[in-house]
Order: C-alpha cells, then sequence, then structure tokens
C-alpha cells in the first residue's frame, strides 16, 4: 500500500506540475483553458471553475490542458439550422441550445441565416414560420448546448491559433520548463536536508563489507594521492577507480594530520552501459544553503545530460527498446525505492521529473516538442502550417506513441511476471 500512495503522489505531483505550466501562461496570455485532465480515459472526478473543468481521470499515462483553438472548435452552426436562445438582462445572448430545444420552454427559436461566433458575435435569423429578421448579439462567455452539456464559446482572441508565435511558444515550453524547476527544487530541499557534497575528496562513510572497509578507510578520510596521482576532487578519486575493476590500486590518505597508505581494489560491477569499478564509499557532505543552489541546478544538468546520452544510445542502437520502461516498469523500480528511504524516493522523483521534461521537448508529434517545431517552422515561414495537415500529422504522432506505451508495457509485464 505504501508504495501505491507513493505512486500515486509522484505521479500526480509530476504531470500536475507539467499541466500546470501550459495552464499558468494560456490563462496569462488571455486563452481560455476548457480542460486540466490528470490522466486519461473516463473520469474520476470533475468540478468547473473559472470557466475551466478539472479532471482526474482513470489512466495514469499523463494528463493534458486544452485550449480551446488548439483543436478544431466543436460549435459548428449552418444557415437553415433551428436553434434556441436564451438571453441575459442586457439583451444578449447567453445560452444557445442546438437540440432538445423542448427542454428549454423560455428558449427563443429561430432559423439561422448568419452566425459569427469568432469575431463579430452575432447571430441573425428568423422566427420560425414568420418573415421578420432578428439580430442579436451574443455574450463572449455564452454557452453552447449540445445534448444537455454546455460548453463556453471561445471569441477568436481567447484561442491558441490567435496568439503571437512568442505567445504560442511559451505555453508549449512552459510544461517541461516547470518540470525542470521541480527538479531543481527537490535537489535543493535535499541539499538542505541531506547536505552538500564537500568540494575535496573526503569520505563520509564506509558501506559495510565493501572493499574499501577492507582495505581499512575511514569516514572523514581524505584521499591525497593514486598511484602516486595527485587527488583533489571527489571526480578524479571516482574517474580512476571506476576505470580499475579488480585492480589494486596504491592509495595515501590523510587521516587528521597523518598521511596513511592504503591498497585497494575494487570491485566489478557489471552494467549495461559498461562495467565499472566501486569501492564502496560514500562522498562527505556538509550544510550550505548558499552552496545548495549551485548544487540542485548541477544535478538538474547532470541527470538531463545522462538522459540524453541515453536517449542518444537508444536512438543509435546502442541501447535496445527492451530498456524502456513505461507505468508498469516505473512503478515497479519506484517499488524498489521507496524500501531504501524517503530521501531516495524524492531524488527518484527528481530524477523521472527531468526525464519528464526531456521527453516532451524532443521534436516528436503530438509531443510539447512536435508542436514547438510547428511553432518554430511558422516563425520561419511567416505563414502557419495548414491546421488540418498538421493535426493529422499530431494524430498519427499520437497513435504512435499510444502503440509504444503498449509494447514497453507488455515488455514490462514480461519482465516483471511472466
Amino acid at each position: 500500500m505504501t508504495t501505491v500512495i507513493a505512486f500515486i503522489l509522484m505521479f500526480g505531483l509530476l504531470v500536475f506540475v507539467h499541466e500546470f505550466g501550459h495552464f499558468y501562461v494560456a490563462k496569462k496570455t488571455g486563452m481560455l483553458v476548457r480542460e486540466f485532465a490528470i490522466g486519461f480515459g473516463p473520469k474520476v472526478f470533475s468540478t468547473v471553475k473559472n470557466e475551466t473543468l478539472y479532471t482526474i481521470r482513470l489512466l495514469p499515462m499523463g494528463g493534458y490542458v486544452r485550449v480551446a483553438g488548439e483543436d478544431p472548435e466543436i460549435i459548428d452552426i449552418k444557415p437553415g439550422q433551428h436553434i434556441g436562445l436564451t438571453f441575459n438582462n442586457d439583451g444578449e445572448v447567453k445560452e444557445i441550445i442546438v437540440n432538445n430545444k423542448e427542454k428549454h420552454p423560455d428558449a427563443f427559436v429561430i432559423e439561422v441565416e448568419h452566425i459569427d461566433l469568432d469575431h463579430a458575435l452575432t447571430i441573425q435569423g428568423y422566427e420560425i414560420n414568420e418573415d421578420e429578421k432578428y439580430s442579436f448579439r451574443v455574450n463572449r462567455k455564452a454557452s453552447f448546448i449540445m445534448d444537455e452539456k454546455a460548453t463556453q464559446i471561445a471569441p477568436y482572441d481567447r484561442q491558441f491559433s490567435s496568439k503571437t508565435v512568442g505567445q504560442r511558444g511559451l505555453q508549449l515550453f512552459a510544461g517541461p520548463f516547470m518540470n525542470f524547476v521541480l527538479s531543481i527544487v527537490i535537489f535543493l530541499v535535499l541539499a538542505n536536508i541531506q547536505g552538500v557534497p564537500v568540494k575535496e575528496m573526503q569520505v563520509g562513510a564506509v558501506a559495510d563489507n565493501s572493499p574499501a572497509q577492507e582495505a581499512g578507510f575511514q569516514a572523514d578520510d581524505k584521499v591525497i594521492e593514486i598511484e602516486g596521482q595527485s587527488i583533489s576532487k571527489w571526480e578524479d578519486f571516482q574517474e580512476i577507480v571506476q576505470e580499475s575493476p579488480n585492480e589494486t590500486l596504491e592509495m595515501i590518505v590523510l587521516r587528521g594530520e597523518q598521511q596513511v597508505p592504503l591498497e585497494v581494489t575494487p570491485a566489478l560491477i557489471e552494467s549495461p552501459e559498461g562495467d565499472f569499478g566501486q569501492v564502496g564509499v560514500i562522498q562527505a557532505t556538509e550544510k550550505s544553503f548558499v552552496r545548495s543552489i549551485p548544487y540542485s541546478l548541477e544535478e538538474t544538468y547532470r541527470w538531463s545530460t545522462m538522459i540524453l546520452t541515453n536517449l542518444g544510445k537508444l536512438i543509435t542502437g546502442q541501447f535496445s527498446i527492451d530498456v524502456l520502461s513505461g507505468p508498469v516498469g516505473i512503478y515497479d523500480a519506484t517499488d524498489q525505492i521507496v524500501k531504501t528511504g524517503f530521501m531516495n524516493f524524492l531524488m527518484w522523483t527528481a530524477a523521472l521529473s527531468v526525464n519528464l521534461g526531456i521527453i516532451n521537448l524532443l521534436p516528436l508529434p503530438a509531443l510539447d516538442g512536435g508542436r514547438l517545431l510547428f511553432v518554430g517552422l511558422e516563425a520561419v515561414r511567416g505563414k502557419p502550417i495548414d491546421p488540418q495537415k498538421e493535426g493529422v500529422v499530431h494524430f498519427i504522432g499520437f497513435a504512435l506513441l499510444m502503440l509504444l506505451m503498449i509494447i514497453v508495457t507488455w515488455n514490462d509485464i514480461q519482465r516483471l511476471f511472466l
């Protein structure tokens, strides 16, 4: 049960922060946000507030912010169609009823001659079986009612496509950006709880039954020399150890004021990314709020480069698709990490947040990066791509992503249960 709660909270946080980035910029630039959803599929919970429908959906495979104008508007009324109208105290149309007009006996029914809900916000038409022509002003927040379901109209200036290239690009970029911000915040919290790694090569702790313990390493030892090579940074120590599995290394450590010679043989650690050596020491840390700020930025950058490197290996065929994990694999990894402690769980959450930000910035159809690519092409061409053609590309991309998700999830199930 602990893992289930941890997974739900982690997933909810990652998706909420991502979608909040899209949502916030959309609101600030005047776009009408129709829905803010966590998850896909059937609704588990929903509520409406300030024009937006907030939903939690059944399938934990992401989320979305639906902005007016991103997809073709569902409001499509043709000349000759019969509709019902209700009005506010200023005489403006507040409801446009398409069917089930009998359920709205107070509605004024007309035959439409002309309707413009994008720019002029007017409806012109005739009362049924009458010759008198009417013209009505439509309120900017009027509702379009179909099958008793109300949808607020979106004047053109509130649609995604009406905004500048910069505003649209910022709205698309804001989601992944917020994932990087979340990662920075989590690493900042971790740094102030656990401390920031010290600059010099100083041992913080020695793992039980490790090569380092067998060699006589102690907490607070400072490695100053390996095989005659001067050592000043943890990275120097780590690089030599990782490159020397099963090789005995002569080291000199500073213990207090005394220099102590030690011999240690790094254990061989096998990994899909390549074998490496490990001695079993943990870097010393210190509490410093000032240093925690650059540290959180550095850790986010480090994870970003690591993920991009692995993506590059996947593209070039150095990794197979089998290394990818979907919700099932992530749940299993979360289960293992939760058992090791809350701090490791926070670290895992920060890493997944970076991963989510990077994946969404990839220039693939249906992802934020793919949509940013189309906005960039519009900026270069000076005119937008045909919305129908762009929609087809994103639809095909989304279908392929869903297929990939199914394949990855099946691989996770086979790996874990079969």
